[in-house]
């Protein structure tokens, strides 16, 4: 299966010279969230619409392979009481797992 996430091109280039990448959302690391935020394809639009609409360093899209990750990852609601489900992986996310790396633009 694939999933998808945002991510900043410096926060992407840092996690291919550290061997992982760990920046859960913007602004947000792994350890203080305690999971990788993703998405599915249908979703990711949406999350740059509603988290990085204002950014203005380049994006790109990591195309992950769920099958290539070697820490745990599960479909569930980002918060209580919301009833669609995300990806999230709880561990580093090697980049040995991306799959297509994509440029994108906030809108």
């Amino acid at each position: 299966m694939r999933i998808y996430h945002l991510a900043t091109v410096s926060d992407w280039e840092r996690a291919q010279e550290d061997g992982e990448y760990t920046t859960s959302t913007r602004g947000v690391s792994l350890e203080q969230e305690g999971f990788i935020h993703a998405s599915r394809a249908d979703q990711w639009e949406g999350v740059r619409d509603r988290y990085y609409a204002d950014v203005e360093e380049p994006l790109v899209l990591l195309e992950i392979d769920t099958g290539l990750l070697d820490v745990q990852w599960v479909e569930e609601p980002p918060a209580p009481g919301v009833d669609e489900t995300y990806p999230h992986i709880y561990g580093p996310l090697r980049p040995s797992a991306v799959v297509a790396v994509t440029p994108v633009r906030p809108r």
